[in-house]
Protein backbone atom coordinates (compact mmCIF):
# COMPACT_ATOMS: atom_id res chain seq x y z
CA UNK A 1 0.00 0.00 0.00
CA UNK A 2 1.51 3.56 -0.97
CA UNK A 3 2.22 5.51 2.07
CA UNK A 4 0.14 8.56 2.32
CA UNK A 5 1.22 12.08 2.54
CA UNK A 6 -0.21 13.83 5.54
CA UNK A 7 0.81 17.78 6.77
CA UNK A 8 -0.16 19.72 9.76
CA UNK A 9 0.86 22.74 10.99
CA UNK A 10 0.15 24.47 14.65
CA UNK A 11 -2.25 27.21 14.44
CA UNK A 12 -1.96 28.07 18.08
CA UNK A 13 -0.94 26.84 20.88
CA UNK A 14 -3.88 24.44 21.27
CA UNK A 15 -5.33 23.87 17.42
CA UNK A 16 -3.13 22.15 14.68
CA UNK A 17 -4.79 21.11 11.35
CA UNK A 18 -3.94 18.16 9.48
CA UNK A 19 -4.58 17.29 6.19
CA UNK A 20 -3.99 14.58 3.76
CA UNK A 21 -3.22 14.76 -0.45
CA UNK A 22 -6.90 13.91 -0.87
CA UNK A 23 -7.72 17.48 0.47
CA UNK A 24 -9.18 16.40 3.34
CA UNK A 25 -8.30 18.54 6.50
CA UNK A 26 -9.29 18.28 10.00
CA UNK A 27 -8.19 19.75 13.26
CA UNK A 28 -7.14 18.68 16.97
CA UNK A 29 -6.17 19.68 20.42
CA UNK A 30 -2.50 18.48 20.49
CA UNK A 31 -2.05 19.98 24.24
CA UNK A 32 -3.35 16.71 25.53
CA UNK A 33 -1.67 14.41 23.49
CA UNK A 34 0.97 12.00 23.68
CA UNK A 35 4.38 13.48 22.63
CA UNK A 36 5.32 10.80 20.49
CA UNK A 37 2.55 11.72 18.14
CA UNK A 38 3.76 13.48 15.58
CA UNK A 39 1.09 16.21 15.20
CA UNK A 40 2.81 17.85 18.74
CA UNK A 41 6.21 18.36 16.98
CA UNK A 42 6.73 20.46 13.52
CA UNK A 43 6.19 18.95 10.31
CA UNK A 44 9.57 18.14 8.46
CA UNK A 45 8.55 16.07 5.21
CA UNK A 46 7.55 17.32 1.40
CA UNK A 47 4.10 18.29 0.73
CA UNK A 48 1.59 17.71 -2.13
CA UNK A 49 -0.70 19.49 -3.86
CA UNK A 50 -3.89 17.98 -2.17
CA UNK A 51 -2.29 18.27 1.42
CA UNK A 52 -0.71 22.06 0.97
CA UNK A 53 -4.34 22.94 -0.05
CA UNK A 54 -6.09 21.27 2.58
CA UNK A 55 -4.16 23.06 4.83
CA UNK A 56 -4.53 26.38 3.01
CA UNK A 57 -7.94 26.04 2.74
CA UNK A 58 -8.39 24.46 5.87
CA UNK A 59 -6.83 28.09 7.54
CA UNK A 60 -9.13 29.99 5.70
CA UNK A 61 -12.12 28.50 6.47
CA UNK A 62 -11.27 28.03 10.23
CA UNK A 63 -9.70 31.82 10.64
CA UNK A 64 -13.19 33.13 9.16
CA UNK A 65 -15.06 31.07 11.59
CA UNK A 66 -13.51 31.19 14.85
CA UNK A 67 -15.34 33.27 16.20
CA UNK A 68 -18.68 32.31 14.86
CA UNK A 69 -19.89 32.46 11.63
CA UNK A 70 -19.92 35.51 9.49
CA UNK A 71 -23.77 37.16 8.78
CA UNK A 72 -24.27 37.31 5.19
CA UNK A 73 -26.69 40.15 4.19
CA UNK A 74 -27.18 41.78 0.94
CA UNK A 75 -25.11 44.12 0.07
CA UNK A 76 -25.66 47.90 -0.69
CA UNK A 77 -24.04 50.51 -2.61
CA UNK A 78 -22.10 52.31 -0.18
CA UNK A 79 -20.72 49.03 1.43
CA UNK A 80 -19.72 48.18 -2.12
CA UNK A 81 -17.69 51.57 -2.39
CA UNK A 82 -16.45 50.79 0.95
CA UNK A 83 -15.17 47.64 -0.05
CA UNK A 84 -13.91 49.32 -3.77
CA UNK A 85 -11.60 51.58 -1.54
CA UNK A 86 -10.63 48.87 0.85
CA UNK A 87 -9.78 46.73 -2.35
CA UNK A 88 -7.98 49.64 -3.67
CA UNK A 89 -5.29 49.95 -0.96
CA UNK A 90 -4.72 46.16 -0.65
CA UNK A 91 -4.18 45.51 -4.52
CA UNK A 92 -1.80 48.85 -4.78
CA UNK A 93 0.53 47.03 -1.94
CA UNK A 94 1.20 44.08 -3.17
CA UNK A 95 3.49 44.80 -6.61
CA UNK A 96 5.89 46.66 -4.34
CA UNK A 97 5.49 44.28 -1.58
CA UNK A 98 6.02 41.05 -3.21
CA UNK A 99 9.02 43.11 -4.88
CA UNK A 100 10.43 44.15 -1.63
CA UNK A 101 10.35 40.20 -0.88
CA UNK A 102 11.90 38.83 -3.84
CA UNK A 103 14.96 41.24 -3.06
CA UNK A 104 15.27 39.93 0.47
CA UNK A 105 15.03 36.44 -0.97
CA UNK A 106 17.69 36.88 -4.04
CA UNK A 107 20.00 38.31 -0.57
CA UNK A 108 19.14 34.97 1.51
CA UNK A 109 20.09 33.09 -2.02
CA UNK A 110 16.38 31.36 -2.71
CA UNK A 111 16.20 32.53 -6.39
CA UNK A 112 13.51 30.04 -6.75
CA UNK A 113 11.08 32.32 -4.21
CA UNK A 114 12.42 35.66 -5.35
CA UNK A 115 11.21 34.69 -9.00
CA UNK A 116 8.07 33.77 -7.88
CA UNK A 117 7.15 36.66 -6.58
CA UNK A 118 8.66 39.00 -9.06
CA UNK A 119 6.19 37.38 -11.47
CA UNK A 120 3.53 38.01 -9.17
CA UNK A 121 4.06 41.56 -8.90
CA UNK A 122 3.90 41.75 -12.39
CA UNK A 123 0.92 39.70 -12.49
CA UNK A 124 -0.68 42.24 -9.62
CA UNK A 125 0.66 45.51 -11.11
CA UNK A 126 -1.70 48.12 -12.06
CA UNK A 127 -5.03 46.27 -10.39
CA UNK A 128 -5.64 49.28 -7.78
CA UNK A 129 -6.33 51.21 -11.42
CA UNK A 130 -9.36 49.00 -11.85
CA UNK A 131 -11.35 50.14 -8.63
CA UNK A 132 -10.08 53.69 -9.51
CA UNK A 133 -12.52 53.50 -12.67
CA UNK A 134 -15.21 51.49 -10.89
CA UNK A 135 -15.29 54.38 -8.22
CA UNK A 136 -15.03 57.05 -10.66
CA UNK A 137 -17.94 55.22 -12.87
CA UNK A 138 -19.78 55.76 -9.68
CA UNK A 139 -19.28 59.81 -10.19
CA UNK A 140 -17.01 59.78 -6.78
CA UNK A 141 -13.94 61.51 -6.84
CA UNK A 142 -11.67 58.08 -6.42
CA UNK A 143 -7.90 59.36 -6.05
CA UNK A 144 -9.17 61.86 -3.41
CA UNK A 145 -11.28 59.42 -1.14
CA UNK A 146 -8.37 56.78 -1.49
CA UNK A 147 -5.86 59.02 -0.52
CA UNK A 148 -7.75 60.02 2.61
CA UNK A 149 -9.66 56.66 3.57
CA UNK A 150 -8.76 53.05 4.58
CA UNK A 151 -12.12 52.20 5.41
CA UNK A 152 -13.14 51.36 9.27
CA UNK A 153 -11.91 47.81 9.96
CA UNK A 154 -9.90 47.01 7.60
CA UNK A 155 -6.45 49.22 8.00
CA UNK A 156 -4.82 46.22 10.64
CA UNK A 157 -4.79 44.22 7.46
CA UNK A 158 -3.32 46.81 5.38
CA UNK A 159 -0.58 47.15 8.45
CA UNK A 160 -0.33 43.66 8.58
CA UNK A 161 0.55 43.46 5.34
CA UNK A 162 3.14 46.05 5.52
CA UNK A 163 4.68 44.12 8.42
CA UNK A 164 5.07 41.21 6.58
CA UNK A 165 6.91 42.78 3.56
CA UNK A 166 9.13 44.17 6.08
CA UNK A 167 10.16 41.35 7.89
CA UNK A 168 13.34 39.44 7.92
CA UNK A 169 11.78 36.48 5.74
CA UNK A 170 8.93 37.62 4.18
CA UNK A 171 7.33 34.58 3.39
CA UNK A 172 4.35 35.14 4.77
CA UNK A 173 3.56 37.65 2.24
CA UNK A 174 2.27 34.63 0.14
CA UNK A 175 -0.02 33.30 2.73
CA UNK A 176 -1.33 37.18 2.72
CA UNK A 177 -2.36 37.11 -0.66
CA UNK A 178 -3.57 33.36 -0.39
CA UNK A 179 -6.20 34.38 1.62
CA UNK A 180 -7.42 36.88 -0.67
CA UNK A 181 -6.94 35.25 -4.17
CA UNK A 182 -8.73 32.12 -2.77
CA UNK A 183 -11.64 34.14 -1.29
CA UNK A 184 -12.56 35.76 -4.55
CA UNK A 185 -12.46 32.66 -6.52
CA UNK A 186 -15.86 31.46 -4.83
CA UNK A 187 -17.37 35.17 -6.03
CA UNK A 188 -19.30 33.36 -8.79
CA UNK A 189 -21.76 35.15 -11.45
CA UNK A 190 -24.66 35.12 -9.29
CA UNK A 191 -22.77 37.18 -6.62
CA UNK A 192 -21.77 39.70 -9.46
CA UNK A 193 -25.06 39.96 -11.04
CA UNK A 194 -26.46 41.03 -7.76
CA UNK A 195 -23.94 44.18 -7.14
CA UNK A 196 -24.51 45.07 -10.45
CA UNK A 197 -27.83 45.78 -9.87
CA UNK A 198 -27.15 48.57 -7.33
CA UNK A 199 -26.20 50.79 -10.26
CA UNK A 200 -28.36 52.38 -13.53
CA UNK A 201 -28.14 50.37 -16.54
CA UNK A 202 -25.26 51.31 -18.92
CA UNK A 203 -22.51 51.98 -15.99
CA UNK A 204 -19.67 49.74 -15.59
CA UNK A 205 -18.48 49.54 -11.88
CA UNK A 206 -17.30 46.28 -11.72
CA UNK A 207 -14.14 45.43 -13.14
CA UNK A 208 -12.32 44.59 -10.19
CA UNK A 209 -14.63 42.26 -8.87
CA UNK A 210 -15.38 40.84 -12.30
CA UNK A 211 -11.58 40.28 -12.43
CA UNK A 212 -11.49 38.92 -8.70
CA UNK A 213 -13.63 37.01 -9.06
CA UNK A 214 -14.48 32.95 -10.68
CA UNK A 215 -15.16 35.33 -13.63
CA UNK A 216 -11.53 36.94 -13.69
CA UNK A 217 -7.98 34.46 -13.25
CA UNK A 218 -8.69 33.96 -9.54
CA UNK A 219 -8.62 29.83 -9.93
CA UNK A 220 -5.89 30.23 -11.75
CA UNK A 221 -3.86 31.60 -9.47
CA UNK A 222 -5.40 29.83 -6.36
CA UNK A 223 -3.61 26.45 -8.45
CA UNK A 224 -0.74 28.43 -9.13
CA UNK A 225 0.17 29.57 -5.21
CA UNK A 226 -0.90 25.49 -4.24
CA UNK A 227 1.40 24.05 -6.34
CA UNK A 228 4.63 26.62 -5.70
CA UNK A 229 4.00 26.82 -2.13
CA UNK A 230 3.21 22.63 -1.97
CA UNK A 231 7.06 21.85 -3.44
CA UNK A 232 8.54 24.31 -0.55
CA UNK A 233 10.24 23.01 2.78
CA UNK A 234 8.02 22.43 5.47
CA UNK A 235 9.19 25.06 7.98
CA UNK A 236 8.37 27.89 4.76
CA UNK A 237 4.63 25.58 3.96
CA UNK A 238 4.16 25.78 7.70
CA UNK A 239 4.65 29.77 8.35
CA UNK A 240 2.61 30.35 4.69
CA UNK A 241 -0.06 28.44 6.62
CA UNK A 242 -0.03 30.08 9.66
CA UNK A 243 0.13 33.48 8.18
CA UNK A 244 -3.13 32.51 6.00
CA UNK A 245 -5.00 31.74 8.88
CA UNK A 246 -4.26 35.11 10.54
CA UNK A 247 -4.82 36.67 7.49
CA UNK A 248 -8.57 34.89 7.62
CA UNK A 249 -8.91 35.91 11.62
CA UNK A 250 -8.19 39.69 10.77
CA UNK A 251 -10.31 39.65 7.45
CA UNK A 252 -13.06 38.15 9.40
CA UNK A 253 -12.79 41.12 12.40
CA UNK A 254 -12.79 43.30 9.75
CA UNK A 255 -15.60 42.12 7.76
CA UNK A 256 -17.74 41.86 10.85
CA UNK A 257 -16.67 45.67 12.11
CA UNK A 258 -18.31 46.73 8.81
CA UNK A 259 -20.97 44.58 9.14
CA UNK A 260 -21.93 46.61 12.04
CA UNK A 261 -21.91 50.02 10.16
CA UNK A 262 -25.25 51.72 8.72
CA UNK A 263 -25.09 52.82 5.45
CA UNK A 264 -24.91 56.21 7.23
CA UNK A 265 -22.22 55.19 8.82
CA UNK A 266 -20.17 54.55 5.92
CA UNK A 267 -21.21 57.09 3.56
CA UNK A 268 -20.13 59.91 6.63
CA UNK A 269 -16.42 58.54 5.96
CA UNK A 270 -16.57 58.27 2.25
CA UNK A 271 -17.59 62.25 2.32
CA UNK A 272 -15.58 62.73 4.73
CA UNK A 273 -12.37 61.84 2.60
CA UNK A 274 -14.31 63.11 -0.54
CA UNK A 275 -14.23 66.58 0.90
CA UNK A 276 -17.78 67.17 -0.95
CA UNK A 277 -21.42 65.61 -0.56
CA UNK A 278 -21.87 62.67 -2.31
CA UNK A 279 -24.92 60.73 -3.51
CA UNK A 280 -24.89 56.52 -3.08
CA UNK A 281 -28.71 55.91 -3.41
CA UNK A 282 -29.25 52.53 -5.45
Amino acid sequence: MDNITVEWVALSEDITIVARETGDSWFIDVRDQDATIPFTRPMTGQGTRGSTGGLLNGAIALGLSIEGELKQRAISLPQYVFDLIFSYHNARRAPGHFRKAADCFRALNRPEIASYLETHAREETGQERLAIKDLRALGLPAERIVANLIPSGMKPLCDYHDSLALSDYPIGCIGYSYCFEYTAAFKGRSEVDAIEVLWAPGIDASRFLRTHSALGSEAGHVEDIVDFVSGLPASDRTEIVRVTYRTALALAEGLRYVAGLSDAQIVAEIQAAAGEEICLAA
